[in-house]
């Protein structure tokens, strides 16, 4: 088995911010879904690809992947680029991101069209998010998403505005990206925002229009999730949680647990009751990836 590949940016992260005291780790949206995979997964390898610098800070993270046990042998490394940067602060009881991430290498990952198809064949699946798509030029977006047109696809929307040159693209992208994907995971908060649906039974509508087959996971916060799959629609109730430290990469977790628990052979509902497990632990800690 060739397992799950995981692509995106993976940045530094700096969180916590009490008494201007940050700490440093590694984090972005996908690779918060690979490291949660592999923590779930045994027997399947998990790959993570990427464009990195030459840099220290590049050599740190790829040592991190490597701690977690993430392949990255298909890493590109550039060298007159960094890896982007963030910063999580807590004020007022949120969350609030300050990024430096314009140049990162990551921004490079899909300029090789035969790399790329290198990279995807053969993959048990391959995960990619709208993050993935949006810091990519046009010219590469069409390249990735050609590259997938023949594997098995999870994708998780993760729209974020910022990144995009326009609503308009934003959603077009979006859409395609779901219509050859296997599983899509999108967020219904986001959906309701940049879609206009009404609840999530319009966005596991709206995406499964465009693509019937597709296995479709709407997740809604403390609300119960939305599974469609298998000729089935199922409500998965989240249990109520205690205590929130830092809600950051709870829906990466998800997931993270999600695919995994999939690729083992676990049946939807089942799955979607084991990443929502995972996702309320997550939030618990400080930081996308909880650390000791």
């Amino acid at each position: 088995m060739s397992g799950l590949l995981c692509i995106g940016e993976c940045m530094i992260e700096l969180s916590g911010g009490q008494d201007d005291l940050y700490r440093g780790g590694f984090a972005g949206d996908t690779l918060n879904t690979a490291w949660h995979a592999r923590a779930h997964l045994a027997g399947i390898p998990v790959a993570y690809y990427t464009a990195v610098g030459t840099d220290r800070m590049s050599d740190r993270m790829l040592d991190f992947f490597g701690s977690a046990d993430i392949d990255t042998s298909d890493v590109r490394r550039i060298a007159d680029r960094r890896p982007g940067l963030y910063m999580i602060e807590q004020r007022d009881g949120d969350r609030h991101f300050t990024y430096w991430r314009e140049n990162s290498a990551a921004r490079l990952l899909a300029e090789d069209a035969d790399h790329l198809r290198r990279v995807v064949q053969g993959r048990d699946l391959v995960y990619l998010s709208g993050i993935t798509l949006a810091i990519l030029s046009p010219d590469a977006r069409d390249r990735l998403l050609d590259a997938l047109r023949d594997v098995r696809v999870a994708f998780d929307p993760n729209i974020r505005p910022v990144l995009w040159e326009s609503p308009e693209v934003m959603r077009d992208v979006i859409m395609r990206a779901a219509a050859l994907s296997d599983i899509v995971l999108p967020s219904f908060d986001d959906e309701a925002v940049h879609f206009g649906d009404a609840d999530p039974q319009a966005t596991v509508a709206r995406y499964a229009a465009a693509n019937p087959a597709a296995e479709i996971v709407v997740k809604d916060g403390p609300k119960p999730a939305h599974v469609r799959a298998e000729g089935r629609d199922v409500l998965v109730e989240v249990p109520p949680v205690t205590s929130v430290v830092d809600a950051t990469g709870a829906g990466d977790s998800f997931n993270g647990r999600y695919l995994a628990e999939r690729l083992s052979g676990t049946d939807p509902e089942a799955a979607a009751r084991a990443a929502i497990s995972t996702s309320g632990q997550v939030i618990g800690h400080h930081g996308a990836i909880p650390r000791n």
